[in-house]
């Protein structure tokens, strides 16, 4: 079995298909839609009601894959528009972070060249017939050091003039720092999964 036939036969349960207008993808796109919001109240210092709108956001995470999975509602779209909604929430709220001077400037451009590297990755295995890479231990983890920084921020710039705040401030950031490396080091991953893929395609049609 060659690598493409591997990459091809790690499919999520049930098999996804080829549908669009379905429950958990109308949530996804419900979820990707609040994505302005958030980052609109963050940068209006607004972040109790920020918290709220991201809970909700949060929950509607694991409902729409649990409804996709019970009632049989897993697509290819729906693939491609959970990872989309995580990165553009990380990306939109740190963008907005940064624009109410709360986290610095560099923060902000790691992340977007990170995700602009894997959007181009994206395009370029959707041109030799790949779907989305599958989904990496550490990825996972870097995504989720991520968010908790992110409402570790979010809740320390409530009062920040408290000690207890300020504090929860560093050590969101600390934590922001961990998580963008954990962001990189999933990156180079999925490049060296990728180049692997377009690697053992290219030997392929050589053959023939």
């Amino acid at each position: 079995m060659d690598l493409k036939e591997k990459f091809s036969r790690k499919k999520y349960s049930p098999e996804p298909r080829d549908v669009v207008f379905t429950i958990p993808n109308i949530i996804s796109l419900l979820r990707i839609i609040s994505i302005p919001i958030i980052a609109w109240l963050i940068t209006e210092h607004s972040m109790v009601w920020a918290l709220v709108v991201l809970a909700l956001s949060f929950a509607s995470d694991g409902l729409d894959g649990l409804i996709a999975r019970k009632f049989n509602q897993v697509s290819k779209i729906g693939q491609l528009l959970d990872p989309i909604a995580d990165r553009l929430l990380i990306l939109c709220s740190i963008l907005a972070l940064g624009i109410c001077h709360v986290v610095p400037w560099w923060m902000l451009i790691l992340v977007a060249l990170r995700d602009v590297t894997m959007a181009v990755l994206t395009v370029v295995l959707a041109q030799h017939n790949y779907g989305p890479l599958p989904v990496h231990f550490v990825g996972k983890t870097g995504t989720a050091v991520l968010m908790i920084s992110i409402v570790g921020l979010m809740v320390a710039d409530i009062e920040r003039q408290m000690p207890v705040f300020e504090m929860l401030h560093y050590a969101a950031i600390s934590c922001a720092i961990w998580g963008i490396g954990l962001y990189w080091m999933a990156g180079i991953l999925y490049m060296r999964q990728g180049i692997g893929l377009l690697q053992a395609d290219g030997r392929q049609k050589a053959v023939r």
